[in-house]
């Protein structure tokens, strides 16, 4: 099961880190919320707090934590391996040192996010299968980055049949 956790995780990260620069473009000018240029170098894997991450390694925001956070095999196709679901986490944190604009950032940001993952819908290979379904959560703004940090969390589903 850990295998399938690393796998669909990667595939996340992997569509994330090669589409998330043109569709944060094309959120900016479509829906003129400004956020900065989103680059494959934000996107990162591993469920680490942002806390934490931020004094060990540093961090370019806005920032992208992708991680599998839950795996269950409930055997719906009888006769194989691993058959059941991924639950991957995308963590999207902003910050900046004034409050005035965050939520906008962070909502830009949510939907480059969300734009990547409605246009990957389908198979993704290696009995991997999204069905667009998504849930993103809001955090409140706390102290840390630059001054003032927010995050959400995207929660995806995936099915997976090995």
């Amino acid at each position: 099961m850990a295998l399938v956790a690393s796998q669909v995780g990667g595939k996340v990260r992997s569509l994330l880190a090669a589409n998330l620069g043109a569709a944060g473009a094309q959120v900016a000018s479509g829906c003129g919320i400004a956020i900065p240029a989103l680059s494959a170098g934000q996107v990162m894997g591993g469920n680490v707090a942002a806390e934490l991450a931020e004094k060990s390694v540093g961090a370019h925001y806005p920032l992208f934590r992708v991680s599998c956070s839950k795996v269950a095999n409930t055997l719906r196709e009888k006769f194989r391996t691993f058959s059941g679901q991924a639950e991957v986490t995308v963590e999207a944190l902003v910050t900046q040192d004034r409050l005035d604009g965050i939520e906008d950032q962070l909502h830009g940001c949510v939907e480059a996010v969300t734009a990547v993952l409605d246009a990957n819908r389908g198979d993704w290979g290696g009995g991997a299968l999204y069905n667009g379904g998504y849930e993103v959560t809001f955090g409140a703004v706390k102290h840390g980055g630059k001054n003032f940090l927010q995050s959400a969390r995207i929660v995806i589903a995936v099915d997976v049949s090995k």
